[in-house]
């Protein structure tokens, strides 16, 4: 049984950015906006492996996720499995950067940034859907 209704789906197959929020050491959130696809019920992200979110999650793998559209929002939960394969997450990357800038913009931002940094793929098995508006 799926925890995505398929209007929230919908929504969030739109282009459209989701804000994470990770915990630091004193429990203060971090927050920070990204790139995100869904994969059947599983939230990815991809980000530079020295990140501040990934240090928090390595920690606390408990992560939430908002993706919001003015009113509509669909808040997401769970917790963080971090993938740190390089042909994986430069493979992730690649795919993100072509939903969000297209088959252009994948080419010239896998070439000129991300085929140089140490990246991680984030996937967030979704345990907890709250829908907004959506």
């Amino acid at each position: 049984m799926t925890l995505i209704s398929d209007s929230a789906r919908a929504f969030l197959r739109g282009r459209r950015f989701a804000v994470v929020a990770t915990l630091n050491p004193d429990g203060t959130p971090q927050q920070s906006v990204m790139w995100y696809d869904v994969r059947g019920d599983t939230l990815i992200m991809n980000t530079q492996a020295h990140a501040v979110k990934v240090k928090n999650l390595r920690r606390d793998p408990r992560i939430y996720v908002c993706v919001e559209d003015e009113y509509r929002y669909v808040n997401l939960a769970g917790r963080a499995e971090i993938d740190y394969d390089p042909a994986r997450t430069q493979a992730d990357i690649a795919a993100l950067a072509e939903r969000y800038e297209g088959p252009d913009g994948r080419e010239r931002m896998v070439r000129n940034t991300f085929s140089k940094q140490q990246r991680v793929t984030i996937h967030v098995p979704i345990e907890r859907v709250d829908p907004h508006g959506v």
